[in-house]
């Protein structure tokens, strides 16, 4: 399954017919993306699921019909195995940008890791996942962000860009980690669960 988030709320696109989550069902063949993200923000509905018999067609389908942001981003550990993160817009966050044209994914994450953190010495290990969420900038875009496990034995003192509205950079402990993560996105807890079960 694809898990697309619109403001913290999943679309789950789905070759399953099992409701497992209680959130609606419908076929994706026959849903207008506008009136699903429309139901999310503006109904009492905490996710929708959208069926289509094969996933990876029906997949393609639905990110087809989006103006779709490509970006790169970084869950940072450090030697005492603390992660990397960023407070912007009063939400905890991990690093992460656009990829610029002709840029390379990973080159677009360690850049967008260094630029936004003033961190170096960034080691790129190997993907973690992708993730998916909708926002409005010029009309409505998908953000496709992939993530990457990075590791930095940086001792020097991080620096928020602060252009790009990050106004801490730290790294974060087991016990803060668990406190971040009571004001942070759907998505980057998604990411870290991934990277546990690594």
């Amino acid at each position: 399954m694809y898990k697309v988030f619109v403001n913290d709320k999943p679309i789950i696109v789905t070759s399953s017919q099992k409701n497992e989550n209680n959130f609606p069902l419908y076929l994706l063949k026959n849903t207008v993306k506008e009136e699903i993200i429309y139901k999310l923000i503006n109904e009492n509905v905490d996710g929708i699921n959208l069926y289509t018999p094969d996933l990876e067609v029906g997949w393609q389908f639905f990110i087809n019909s989006f103006d779709v942001i490509s970006a790169g981003g970084g869950l940072v550990v450090n030697p005492k195995k603390e992660v990397l993160f960023i407070f912007r817009n009063s939400v905890w966050d991990l690093p992460k940008g656009r990829i610029e044209k002709g840029e390379t994914i990973q080159n677009a994450a360690i850049r967008e890791v260094e630029e936004e953190c003033g961190i170096a010495n960034l080691s790129l290990v190997k993907p973690i996942t992708t993730t998916y969420h909708t926002y409005y900038q010029d009309g409505l875009k998908l953000k496709e962000t992939f993530w990457f496990l990075m590791t930095s034995d940086f001792k020097g003192t991080l620096t928020p860009q602060l252009e790009e509205g990050i106004t801490q950079v730290v790294f974060k402990n087991e016990a803060d980690l668990k406190e971040a993560f009571k004001n942070t996105y759907e998505n980057i807890k998604l990411v870290y669960d991934t990277y546990l079960k690594m």
